[in-house]
């Protein structure tokens, strides 16, 4: 998910709440900032499979999306938009003006409650850059997920937290925020972006054309 300064996402009254943070020692590892897959790619409508085991390449993995996310930038990723079908998200809600990062991790969260009241906030998503939507989703939601020491945990959010799981765990389901806005607009937005991509299919053929000797 993308933090936009058009976005009012910015604005809710939402301080993150004391859940778990990724450790600091994690950053002293070597980490890689990997493709975030952009629509119309299929991949991105896979339904993730649930972390059996938190190891290292789970560890490995969240401190790539992390690497990943932050480079976008973004404020929230699903490993699924990292080509890892896995129910994995990652997170930082801290504003642009803080100097210390808020680095959260949810490994296969699941929303066991959520309010009848609904919240509109305009959002945007990593792979679907440059292309922002008001959605309407619920106002509260409670989120329970395990932390990277396989420990279970559950958080009532609302405002920008609340929306924000509720985006990245559709990731996990193979559903992108466009699947809450109309169809017409949202055929729109696959066009478009069915043909930005082949058209870089195309350009990057003929480079490798002339590549050749």
């Amino acid at each position: 998910m993308t933090g936009s300064q058009k976005c009012s996402l910015s604005s809710v009254l939402c301080p993150p709440p004391d859940i778990d943070r990724f450790g600091a020692t994690a950053y002293i590892a070597a980490m890689a900032v990997r493709e975030i897959l952009i629509l119309p790619d299929k991949r991105l409508r896979q339904v993730s499979a649930p972390v059996k085991k938190i190891d290292a390449g789970i560890r490995k993995l969240v401190e790539d999306m992390f690497e990943s996310m932050y480079d976008a930038p973004g404020i929230g990723l699903a490993a699924v938009q990292v080509g890892t079908p896995k129910r994995v998200v990652t997170m930082d809600l801290s504003k642009k003006e803080e100097t210390e990062k808020n680095p959260q991790v949810f490994i296969n969260p699941e929303i066991v409650w959520s309010s009848e009241e609904k919240a509109t906030y305009e959002e945007g998503c990593l792979s679907i850059p440059e292309f922002y939507e008001e959605v309407e989703r619920s106002a509260q939601v409670k989120v329970k997920y395990l932390d990277l020491e396989g420990k279970t945990h559950q958080v009532e959010a609302n405002g920008l937290l609340a929306t924000c799981l509720q985006h990245e765990i559709d990731h996990l389901n193979g559903v992108l925020f466009i699947d809450h806005i109309s169809k017409l607009k949202r055929d729109r937005v696959v066009k478009k972006f069915t043909k930005a991509a082949k058209r870089a299919a195309t350009e990057g053929r003929r480079a490798e054309v002339g590549d050749d000797p």
